[in-house]
């Protein structure tokens, strides 16, 4: 198979025009926005500075980090803090239900650090802000962006058992750099973990970066794993450099290799592929509502 050219990254190298983004906009960007502000609330989205942010919250979606923001791993990816993480706020999953309503969110992700220092892996926050939202937002659905939680699995199997409309665990990046970019975490283990939401009748979703020195070969195997157990959606972006103490960019990435990657997915049978420069989690999110049937 022959493979698209990339675009290696030298130290003087400005990003492709292609990462260029819009400034969000639209009505219901600004009503969002307004809210945002007015009663201080926290979304991923603005905290990370997506790049997708106006589409999303224009599309009624919005991200929210639970369980501090402080994770007990070192992925050389992530710009989140790494350390001793601070006691679980039990009221959380209340305070999320409430920003949730108050936004008018359609379909909300949450999303959370990786809790090792917790026995349940912070499984029962996750449920108990899933319920929370139900309660208060019935009409709001969920995609839970879950860690792996050490293979512990009933921990896993607690998310399970409230029924997310998806559940997401993200391989990140392909097995030959998986100990590079993710130090505590391990290839299989993901799989093993994406493998058993699939099984519990759930829409499964997983994500891979590109631009951290993988090849094409890399990327199709990577995508052959996630299809061979059970993944339903799979989105592809270009891996962003935080910080210069994070693993460098080493490739852009191109347009037309992202949609090669895309129809590729496609005809291997995943329900949707989301392949682009810009595309992160859970972008398009609100778009994954398929039947399951």
């Amino acid at each position: 198979m022959i493979e698209l050219p990339v675009i290696p990254v030298t130290e003087t190298q400005r990003k492709p025009d292609w990462l260029r983004v819009k400034l969000p906009v639209g009505k219901e960007y600004r009503h969002v926005r307004s809210l945002v502000d007015e009663h201080k609330l926290h979304t991923i989205c603005e905290s990370g500075n997506c790049p997708n942010m106006g589409e999303c919250w224009g599309a009624g979606t919005a991200t929210f980090m639970i369980l501090g923001n402080i994770c007990t791993r070192s992925c050389s990816f992530c710009a989140v803090a790494t350390g001793r993480p601070l006691a679980v706020d039990m009221d959380e999953p209340n305070r999320v239900a409430q920003s949730v309503k108050l936004m008018q969110v359609k379909h909300c992700v949450i999303t959370s650090v990786d809790r090792d220092d917790l026995k349940d892996g912070g499984s029962t926050i996750w449920a108990e802000t899933i319920n929370a939202i139900r309660r208060e937002s019935p009409e709001t659905t969920l995609e839970t962006l879950i860690p792996d939680f050490k293979g512990h699995w009933d921990n896993l199997d607690r998310v399970l058992a409230v029924r997310p409309e998806v559940v997401s665990h993200n391989l990140e990046t392909v097995r030959r750099l998986t100990k590079e970019v993710r130090i505590q975490a391990k290839y299989d283990r993901s799989l093993e973990c994406l493998r058993r939401i699939s099984e519990a009748g759930l829409r499964t979703k997983s994500g891979i970066m590109l631009g951290l020195g993988e090849t094409e070969a890399d990327v199709i195997e990577a995508m052959q794993d996630l299809y061979n157990v059970g993944v339903n959606i799979l989105t592809l972006g270009q891996y962003l450099q935080p910080t210069k103490a994070h693993h460098p960019v080493l490739d852009w990435i191109t347009p037309a290799q992202f949609d090669k990657y895309k129809q590729i997915g496609l005809e291997m049978g995943f329900k949707y592929v989301e392949s682009g420069p810009l595309v992160r989690s859970s972008y398009h999110a609100e778009k994954h509502l398929f039947d399951m049937q």
